[in-house]
Parts: structure tokens; sequence; C-alpha cells
């Protein structure tokens, strides 16, 4: 039975049921000066209102390392990418832990609110941030 009710719901032992594209780039200030700091994560969330069976692609991650680049962007699996298309983009953990401060504009931390879009048709990402 429980190998019956996965197959009528879609589990199929892990697989996603979106293509996704590797994605990979590089942060700076509009300045082309590195954040102040590595460890700073992306988030990517699809702008694409198109789903596979009522299913919306998850929000993606990346950790961009002290010289502004990051790689392995994850939606499902460690590395995968992006599913095609466009995406908002936001700075996660961009305090300064010492002052407090914000390293970008508050705008930029989240999905909601960010102006950043990038397209996977761009690839590699370079992503322009105002200094605070």
């Amino acid at each position: 039975m429980l190998w019956l009710g996965c197959q009528m719901v879609g589990c199929d032992g892990g697989a996603s049921p979106f293509a996704y594209v590797p994605a990979n780039g590089k942060v700076t200030y509009d300045d082309g000066s590195p954040l102040p700091k590595g460890g700073l994560r992306l988030q990517f969330l699809s702008l694409d209102q198109s789903n596979v069976a009522e299913l919306h692609p998850r929000p993606a991650l990346a950790t961009i390392d002290e010289k502004g680049l990051f790689e392995n962007v994850t939606s499902y699996k460690y590395g995968d990418g992006l599913v095609r298309g466009k995406h908002t983009v936001a700075i996660l953990d961009a305090k300064d832990e010492a002052s407090g401060k914000l390293l970008v504009p508050e705008e930029y931390t989240s999905v909601k609110t960010s102006p950043i879009v990038v397209n996977t048709e761009e690839l590699p990402f370079e992503i322009k941030i105002p200094k605070p």
C-alpha cells in the first residue's frame, strides 16, 4: 500500500520534477569592491509562474566567499543549480557581527523586497549591490 501511495503522489526516490541549470557568479558593490566578508548567503526565488503538476520550484541557496564568488547554487540537491528563467535574489546573513550594521541596503535582504533579478540565460551572474 505504501508503495502504491507513493506512486500516486509522485514519490520517486528523491528526484525533482524540474530541470536545473548549474549557476555561479560574483557579487560586488557597484563600485567593483568586494563585500567586506565571506559567508554571506544568496537566496534565489524563481519568478516563473508556470509549474509542474501544481508544484513550484524550491528557493535556491548559495554561499558567497571572501572574494565575492559563489558556485554550487543548490535548489534540490547540492550544486544542482536553478530552474531556467528569472529569479529574484536576496542576500542573507548580511549583518556585520561587530557593529550590527547591514552590509547591504535593507531591501536586498529579502526576496520579497530585493530589486536584484537574474536570468539563467545570462550566466555567470554579475550581481552589483549599492553600498549602504
